[in-house]
C-alpha cells in the first residue's frame, strides 16, 4: 500500500493492515462475482481504494456524521473510507444483490461495524444524510433528483451537508444546472499518476 502511505502519511498502522488486506478479498471474491474489471483488479490500489480517498482529500468526516454511498458496486467508494473514518456511519446503497452480498462480506471479513451495505435504491432509503458519495452512477442532474431529499437539515462539518461525487471527463453541461451551489476538485492537483489526469471530485450543495 505504498501510494496509500505516500498520500496519507498519517495513516494509522491498523488502517493500513485493512487497506492491505482489500487486495486478497477483492481478488478472491471477484473470482465468484465481478464487482471490479480484469484490468482494475491488479490495479486496485490506484484505481479504486485512493480514488475513493479522494474525498477524504476535500473533507474530513465527522465522529457520528452519516454518509450513503449509492450505487457503490463492490463497496467503493464506501468501504475505504469506512476504513479511513471508523467513527462515521456509512450506508451502502446498491440494486444489485450479489454486490452487495460482496460489500457486506468484506465488511465483515475487515470487522468494519460502521458499514451497513443495503440491497435497494437510493430513492427508498427514509434515513438522513450528512454526505451522499459516489463514483459516476450517473449524470450529476438525475444523481441530484435521486438523492435530494435524503439529507439531514442540520450540518455538522464547516462544509454544508451536500453531495461529493467522483466522476472524469468533461462534466461542463452537467454542473450548468446548479450554478454557484458546486466545487470542483482536480484529482491530477493531489496525485501524480496519470489515471488522475482527468478526474475530478465535485461538491455539490444541498
Amino acid at each position: 500500500m505504498q501510494l496509500i502511505e505516500r498520500y496519507f502519511p498519517g495513516i494509522k498502522p491498523e488502517q493500513l493492515a485493512k487497506f492491505a488486506q482489500l487486495q486478497d478479498l477483492y481478488t478472491e471474491w471477484n473470482a465468484k462475482i465481478n464487482v471490479i474489471s480484469r484490468k482494475d483488479i491488479e490495479n486496485l490500489e490506484e484505481r479504486h481504494i485512493l480514488h475513493s480517498l479522494s474525498i477524504a482529500k476535500a473533507i474530513s468526516f465527522k465522529p457520528g456524521s452519516k454518509v450513503m454511498d449509492v450505487g457503490t458496486g463492490g463497496g467503493f467508494p464506501g468501504i475505504p473510507l469506512a476504513i479511513l473514518f471508523p467513527e462515521t456511519e456509512f450506508y451502502l446503497v446498491d440494486s444489485i444483490g450479489k454486490k452487495i452480498l460482496v460489500v457486506n462480506a468484506i465488511a465483515e471479513a475487515l470487522a468494519l461495524s460502521n458499514v451497513k451495505g443495503i440491497h435497494g435504491r437510493a430513492e427508498t432509503i427514509k434515513e438522513p444524510f450528512d454526505f451522499i458519495i459516489s463514483r459516476a452512477v450517473t449524470t450529476l442532474p438525475e444523481f441530484w433528483r435521486w438523492v435530494s431529499r435524503s439529507f439531514a437539515k442540520k450540518s455538522l462539518h464547516s462544509t454544508p451537508n451536500g453531495i461529493l461525487y467522483l466522476k472524469g471527463g468533461d462534466i461542463t453541461e452537467e454542473l450548468k444546472p446548479f450554478g454557484k451551489k458546486v466545487k470542483v476538485w482536480e484529482l491530477k492537483d493531489w496525485y501524480a499518476e496519470e489515471f488522475f489526469k482527468t478526474k475530478k471530485l465535485v461538491y455539490l450543495k444541498a
